[in-house]
């Protein structure tokens, strides 16, 4: 049985999109974006160095989780005013 709380809260989850290249693409350029601004920090190198960015192994790993949660918020965005 199904409670009444859990029947609320589905009414107002709103539309999510179908994963698609589209959606994929714009994950991908938030966390490149987010990635290439953490190069701006203070102090990008504590911790081991990445071999390939100026930037440490700590730092990369934040940047690209904060990229995505942009990217999520970006999609859920669009997908709400009905533009994806």
């Amino acid at each position: 049985m199904i409670s009444s709380i859990l029947l609320a809260v589905a009414a107002s989850v709103p539309p999510t999109p179908v994963w698609n290249p589209t959606v994929g693409i714009i994950i991908s350029v938030s966390s490149l974006v987010v990635v290439l601004l953490s190069t701006r920090i203070e102090k990008p190198l504590v911790g081991p160095k990445f071999p390939i960015l100026p930037i440490s192994i700590p730092t990369f790993v934040a940047a690209m989780a904060f990229g995505h949660i942009i990217g999520v918020g970006i999609v859920l965005g669009l997908t709400n005013i009905g533009r994806l």
